[in-house]
């Protein structure tokens, strides 16, 4: 059974100039910090050496979930500005959507959305920010949001001014990484760079992060020695970042996200695991994917809803390695890494990245744990 634990145990102090606020210039300059999850080693490596570190026979899983530019701003009829969050499409022109500031909308209530492109109507307050909404514009649906619609960012991302600024890199760094240039728009490189080169079907609310630092060269890299992949796809939602607001950890109950195995993907797992060859999960998401669809030591095809909350004390059933990112404080991500490895080893490695002055968060550097 899973231990006792208290949200505080997995705090920890982040300086704010670590929270990285763009990308590396390019994906795979990211850096690498490889735990060996038994003893807690370390090594500090650059992520485009990952074939390095893996073994001909690994299986690599990715999420290729794709990121909907579903952020948009306008205002309602009573001149209150609103910035809208589309989760998913119910049915034709029906979205679900998260609305700030949710007190200010009502139900029947019209919002002018992209300088009057878009017009929503509200059909339904839901909670927790949540809301019903029929959208009316010309056009197709996505093609408009392709055109008007914002990435989602995470809230620690903020940016000063129209340009960008390498935050948080230290002077160690600085040397090895070319700099972003400052004209560059940041809604441009967002698109390109909170999007993973893999990702194919839409409808997450965010990108699988640790699948950020791949490239299509770094991936034919260890196609050529020998390393197997396969991809399900688990549409990210609102839940995986919820804070957990309960003081003891087993308290807190996810928010269920759908997801889809392939059959490749179910036979190409249970071949690794009957070849003793290893399951490398790429991503928190694609964790809870296959370990939610795991039964009686199998992941089968199909479809399913992750409801399932891994921290201390979980015994993994799939995968045998992990390359993630770093996750914030008191977070499910880093109570399910600190399940992976141990709170204590992962809260350790973390104080030496602290140290070595990483990358943190969504647009910052990974951890590879076997």
């Amino acid at each position: 059974m899973p231990i006792s634990l208290r949200t505080t145990d997995f705090d920890y102090a982040l300086p704010p100039d670590l929270i990285a606020q763009v990308p590396a210039p390019a994906r795979d300059h990211s850096r690498l910090l490889i735990l060996d999850r038994t003893t807690g080693s370390l090594r500090h490596r650059i992520f485009r050496d990952l074939a390095e570190h893996l073994v001909p026979g690994d299986l690599l899983v990715l999420n290729e979930a794709k990121v909907l530019p579903g952020r948009l701003f306008g205002q309602s009829e009573h001149q209150h500005a609103v910035e809208l969050l589309l989760l998913q499409e119910i049915a034709t022109n029906c979205w679900e959507a998260l609305i700030k500031p949710s007190r200010r909308v009502r139900a029947d209530e019209r919002l002018v959305l992209a300088d009057g492109k878009i017009e929503a109507e509200v059909l339904e307050k839901r909670g927790e920010g949540r809301h019903l909404l029929r959208i009316a514009y010309d056009g197709r649906p996505r093609d408009l949001l392709l055109q008007f619609g914002r990435m989602p960012l995470p809230p620690y991302i903020k940016r000063q001014g129209t340009g960008f600024t390498v935050q948080g890199l230290g002077k160690d760094r600085a040397s090895s990484l070319d700099p972003i240039p400052s004209t560059l728009d940041p809604e441009l490189l967002d698109r390109e760079r909170y999007q993973t080169v893999y990702a194919k079907h839409e409808g997450a609310i965010a990108a699988p992060t640790a699948g950020l630092h791949f490239t299509p060269e770094l991936i034919e890299t260890l196609k050529s020695r020998g390393i197997a992949f396969a991809a399900v796809t688990l549409y990210v939602g609102p839940g995986t970042f919820r804070p957990v607001r309960v003081e003891q950890v087993d308290r807190h109950r996810m928010e269920p996200e759908r997801y889809i195995i392939p059959e490749e993907t179910a036979l190409a797992i249970k071949a690794a695991k009957r070849e003793n060859r290893r399951v490398i999960a790429v991503g928190t998401t694609t964790v809870r994917a296959l370990e939610h669809a795991e039964s009686s030591g199998d992941v089968g095809a199909g479809a399913g809803m992750a409801d399932i909350f891994i921290y201390p004390g979980y015994r993994f059933k799939v995968i045998d390695a992990l390359i993630t990112n770093f996750h914030l404080p008191r977070s499910t991500l880093l109570m399910l890494v600190s399940a992976f490895a141990s709170r204590h080893i992962i809260l350790a490695a973390y104080r030496e990245a602290i140290a070595q002055r990483y990358r943190f968060y969504s647009y910052g550097d990974a951890m590879l744990i076997a």
